[in-house]
């Protein structure tokens, strides 16, 4: 996570500072991802983002959650809902190729299988609503079943009491 902090402060994409650097995109996500990384990886990412390399080896401890978490706390309010806004826009495209390409595909095999009876408005009906739902939360129209901050806030101070 923290890799993903300079890069993002560079304005470099994955790609951009996979050329910059010699390392591949594959290994860049997966050190975004909190996963280990060599120190010969770490040490071409501090010298293509003008780094000292302890920065960036300090982070290659994080490998769980939590510790990502703890990461995380050095980001300012800000940087941190602007990560989070965009993981939870790339989970929306995410569905919404998911849906075409597999409603696509039903479609395709419905007209093979039985052209008399159309089946396939169902599934896409059901799954666009569930697509439209989730747009709707990611871009804050609407809050889906009031689970929003005030409501973890409320449950995490009512675990700690007990």
């Amino acid at each position: 996570m923290i890799l993903r902090k300079y890069r993002l402060r560079k304005g470099l994409s994955q790609d951009q500072l996979s050329v910059m650097s010699g390392v591949s995109v594959r290994t860049i996500q997966r050190i975004e991802r909190g996963k280990p990384a060599s120190s010969e990886s770490l040490k071409c990412l501090a010298a293509a983002l003008d780094l000292d390399f302890t920065i960036l080896q300090g982070g290659d401890m994080m490998t769980n959650e939590a510790t990502t978490k703890a990461a995380e706390a050095g980001l300012s309010d800000a940087e941190r809902d602007a990560l989070e806004f965009v993981d939870d826009l790339k989970g929306f495209y995410t569905h919404g190729l998911l849906y075409l390409v597999a409603i696509a595909i039903l479609g395709v095999w419905n007209l093979l299988i039985s052209p008399q009876h159309l089946w396939v408005h169902y599934v896409a009906m059901g799954w666009g609503l569930g697509v439209a739902a989730h747009g709707l939360s990611v871009f804050d129209v609407i809050r889906l079943f009031g689970f929003g901050a005030k409501w973890e806030q409320r449950q995490v101070d009512r675990r700690l009491r007990r």
